[in-house]
């Protein structure tokens, strides 16, 4: 069981820390690999693979940050044990796209691609909950290029690596396929709720054979 937040003031926040969390105060910046540079002119956001309309959309970056825009209030859970209770974060929800883009009937997961060719795959029901969101801001202001701008992914009720900065689309699929750190390791849900950390803790079903 995880344990009552302590806000500054001393009261309790109304939320838990999943198993084998600690509380972070700030927000620490995990990442593999460079920062990449934004180059606004040459960013498009795609949906493509099993489409309903068996077409990719597009949109460049004045054309995404244009569409609806929502906050959520909700925890960050990092797989290396800090947790950050409370950030608002802003942005497009991620049921905006599958609205706007929506997937073929069969779809039943999707993978999230972000700079570099990094990847992280979610079932489809992760990733139409009404709490996840492609994040522009965080607590009113934009995100910083080491935490993701111009656009992260939140799912805030999986481990942050479901939730890849510097997104660059989505990718609709029929299978689940393993992401980049799903293929080295990390476990294919990652709820931070039942710790599921590792590979090695899956049970039959799952994800993908490694």
């Amino acid at each position: 069981m995880g344990h009552p937040v302590e806000r500054e003031s001393g009261e309790a926040a109304p939320t838990e820390l999943p198993p084998g969390q600690r509380l972070q105060r700030g927000w620490p910046v995990t990442h593999y690999g460079p920062v990449p540079k934004f180059r606004p002119e040459r960013w498009e956001f795609r949906v493509f693979g099993a489409t309903a309309d068996g077409e990719k959309h597009c949109w460049n970056h004045e054309e995404f940050t244009a569409l609806p825009h929502t906050t959520v209030v909700a925890d960050l859970h990092c797989v290396t044990k800090f947790s950050m209770i409370g950030a608002e974060w802003g942005g497009v929800p991620a049921r905006t796209v599958l609205e706007i883009a929506p997937p073929a009937a069969d779809v039943t997961h999707v993978m999230v691609w972000a700079e570099y060719g990094f990847s992280s795959n979610l079932r489809l029901a992760d990733f139409a909950s009404e709490r996840t969101i492609f994040a522009t801001h965080k607590d009113g202001e934009l995100l910083t290029a080491e935490h993701g701008f111009p656009l992260r992914l939140i799912v805030p009720h999986l481990y942050a690596w479901k939730g890849p900065k510097w997104v660059r689309g989505v990718e609709y699929m029929t299978a689940d396929r393993r992401g980049f750190w799903e293929e080295r390791g990390y476990h294919n849900l990652g709820d931070p709720w039942k710790e599921q950390r590792y590979s090695y803790q899956e049970e039959p079903g799952d994800g993908p054979e490694l």
